[in-house]
């Protein structure tokens, strides 16, 4: 048995970075066929900017498949016809929201990962494993996919916690935008600067052991609107506790420690729309949920989303009354992981029922359903797949989830309307805030206005 298992491990590690295929680059992801020939292509390597790109240009004005048309466009009228490539929660949204439509264009796998990242995969493939606790990922070779061949639920999911995102990201000006509730024309706009550390993408090979077991810290801070204005958020994932979670409150002039600000906890500031781990489709620990790998599909997912990325637009451009412009939104066909969470015994959640689906190539979760308690679908959220030259990997250009229930959607991470783009912080940045001391409650207090 457990030679079988590493020959099977060997197997997927050849097929991953792509040994099996002499003819192309090394792939991320794999080469199995697609229902329709030509459909799905042959990974291509990571994928370039036309000549002259530099970071604070518009990527989509560098980006080679710029003048690209929708090859069709998914409305109310047609949703059967493409159903078996489509989500539940895309399904219900193209029948339930009047007008709502997705647009489909040619699929283009540019989604790499730098050689580092792709060695250490291949070194430590088969080493990674999942504590006893039945969350905790342990002895994983990072930055890297730490299971290419996952096996269950859990192990889909730490590849896409552990997606490579540099060692930090920032939004140097960010906006949320929360749609108007039913029967008002007054949506709910924040304006914020956030910044993401991951101390195990550092060049090298670490461990989920290192930097006080820390894999994510990450800062928050409002700028807008006024009643917002200054109050800030400090707050460190670990590999295997809970987060802390740190609050500046500018009315106390102070920081208080918040003991349940994750999960479904609802954010600050947004109506009980927004539940603290839906970020990025899924955010913060994953101890909460039995995890089932379902298997992969074909399905149209928000991909290279250089539109919904252009922060020299304005943001009217983007917000609909109940939806998120077409003009901004791009999907195409891609492989994913299916992996369904269902909330475990004796644990409460909001959302007792999410599947998420994770891209092949980038392992960024692309769609994700979200499941009341009489098991009917309540939000459907995207992430806008997109390749980050400066990054050499793929990024989250921003997110959207829809909450059937209550006819809103919410807008998150975008850049648009911003004048700034997203900036990622490759392995020895000499920022002086990527590191552990500056994501600390103690440091909120010094940072933030008196």
């Amino acid at each position: 048995m457990r030679y079988l298992r590493e020959s099977m491990i060997t197997v997927a590690i050849t097929v991953l970075l792509g040994h099996a295929y002499p003819s192309r680059a090394a792939s991320p992801g794999t080469d199995e066929p697609a229902k329709d020939a030509g459909s799905i292509p042959a990974f291509s390597g990571m994928g370039k900017p036309l000549p002259g790109w530099a970071y604070g240009k518009l990527r989509e004005d560098y980006w080679k498949y710029k003048s690209e048309q929708p090859l069709f466009v998914i409305d109310a009228s047609n949703v059967d016809k493409y159903a078996d490539r489509l989500t539940p929660g895309q399904i219900a949204m193209l029948k339930q929201v009047a007008g709502y439509t997705m647009p489909v264009y040619p699929t283009h796998r540019e989604c790499g990962r730098p050689d580092f990242v792709e060695q250490n995969t291949k070194e430590g493939a088969g080493k990674a494993s999942i504590a006893s606790d039945g969350w905790s990922l342990e002895n994983a070779v990072l930055p890297s996919v730490p299971f290419p061949a996952p096996v269950s639920g859990i192990q889909a999911m730490w590849n896409f916690l552990m997606r490579y995102q540099g060692v930090g990201v920032e939004w140097p000006t960010g906006y949320t935008v929360v749609s108007p509730r039913p029967g008002s024309d007054a949506p709910i706009i924040t304006r914020w600067n956030q910044l993401l550390y991951f101390p195990w993408a550092e060049k090298g090979q670490h461990s989920p052991q290192d930097a006080k077991g820390l894999y994510n810290g990450a800062y928050y801070l409002y700028s807008d609107p006024a009643a917002l204005a200054g109050q800030g958020t400090m707050q460190r994932y670990y590999f295997n506790k809970d987060a802390d979670t740190y609050y500046y409150f500018t009315g106390q002039r102070r920081v208080r420690r918040l003991p349940s600000y994750a999960y479904d906890a609802p954010l600050i500031g947004y109506e009980n729309q927004y539940p603290a781990d839906i970020s990025f489709i899924f955010y913060g620990n994953p101890d909460r949920f039995d995890w089932k790998l379902v298997g992969k599909k074909e399905i149209y997912v928000p991909y290279n989303g250089f539109a919904i990325q252009n922060f020299t637009a304005k943001l009217t451009d983007a917000t609909g009354p109940k939806f998120v412009q077409p003009s901004m939104r791009r999907y195409e066909l891609h492989r994913v992981w299916e992996i369904e969470g269902t909330v475990k015994a004796g644990v409460r959640h909001s959302t007792p029922k999410k599947t998420l689906y994770l891209d092949e190539d980038s392992w960024i979760a692309a769609v994700g359903d979200d499941f009341d308690g009489q098991g009917k679908i309540w939000k459907v959220k995207e992430n806008y797949i997109t390749p980050e030259w400066d990054l050499g990997a793929c990024g989250s250009a921003a997110s959207i989830y829809n909450d059937l229930t209550s006819g809103r959607y919410v807008f998150d991470e975008t850049v648009v309307g911003t004048g700034k783009d997203l900036k990622f912080f490759p392995p020895g940045s000499d920022d002086s805030r990527l590191n552990d001391s500056f994501f600390t409650g103690e440091n909120l207090g010094a940072i933030s206005d008196r």
